[in-house]
């Protein structure tokens, strides 16, 4: 829509990097106001969610490159240009989970209970990440005759131009909102509830929006699903799992 938001004289401010920016200010803020809470030290939980943030973003543009390999080959400087758009989730979350627990065990912090007070911040973000690939134009839909389909003209833009488009960005960024709120109001009953029920109601949205997206994403079993539906389903699975597997070992 606007991958520009505007200059500051020659310098560039792009909408993905800024409304990233925004998400990571909030998303920290809330952090440090829930563990203070718990009597978690703020400055480790800080520390970790630098980690987070940096892994996640390592990890979801990685993944983005390799599913989208053959135009980064063609220019490979357009790798490190990641405030013009392109992450992918499900790679950065691998990351980050990876980072987070060498990190975790190492300053002997509560996994579970970490866990649950990162989910909803990390929703948080994703809220604010996803409007940033709307005004990028980055994961777009494919055509449709709805009336609230999105055309995109700014020759900017990662999205195909002049047709409109599902608004998959904002079908995701509303979704994320409301699993925020979801978990920022429930009540949990064992620890780690939160945090599994976001991957949950997280893999299980991405898995429906998948339908109508148009952008270039990787395909599993002969196309019929996309690369981020494959594991969206085994996370679905897991997080259905462990739900079932630490409710049971709070029981006992």
């Amino acid at each position: 829509m606007y991958p520009i938001l505007f200059y500051l004289g020659s310098l560039k401010i792009y909408a993905y990097g800024f409304f990233i920016a925004i998400g990571f200010v909030l998303g920290l803020i809330l952090a440090i106001r829930s563990v203070r809470k718990e009597g978690i030290s703020s400055e480790r939980m800080a520390d970790l969610f630098f980690i987070i943030v940096l892994s996640s973003l390592l990890g979801s543009r990685i993944f983005y490159v390799l599913i989208n390999f053959d135009v980064y080959r063609e220019n490979p400087l357009r790798i490190i240009q990641v405030w013009e758009g392109g992450l992918v989730f499900y790679g950065g979350f691998i990351f980050a989970v990876v980072t987070s627990l060498i990190y975790m065990r190492l300053s002997q912090l509560p996994l579970w209970r970490i866990a649950d007070l990162s989910s909803p911040p990390v929703a948080l973000g994703l809220f604010w990440g996803r409007i940033g690939c709307f005004f990028a134009g980055c994961c777009y839909g494919k055509e449709t005759s709805l009336p609230w389909g999105m055309t995109f003209t700014d020759p900017n833009s990662l999205a195909r131009l002049h047709v409109a488009l599902h608004p998959t960005q904002l079908y995701e960024a509303l979704t994320n909102l409301a699993i925020f709120f979801f978990l920022y109001r429930k009540r949990k009953r064992f620890e780690g509830q939160l945090f599994w029920l976001f991957i949950l109601l997280y893999a299980i949205s991405r898995f429906l929006i998948e339908f109508l997206r148009g952008d270039p994403r990787g395909t599993l079993f002969g196309g019929l699903f996309s690369t981020s539906q494959g594991i969206g389903i085994f996370l679905a699975f897991l997080s259905l799992f462990m739900l079932f597997y630490l409710e049971r070992k709070k029981r006992k």
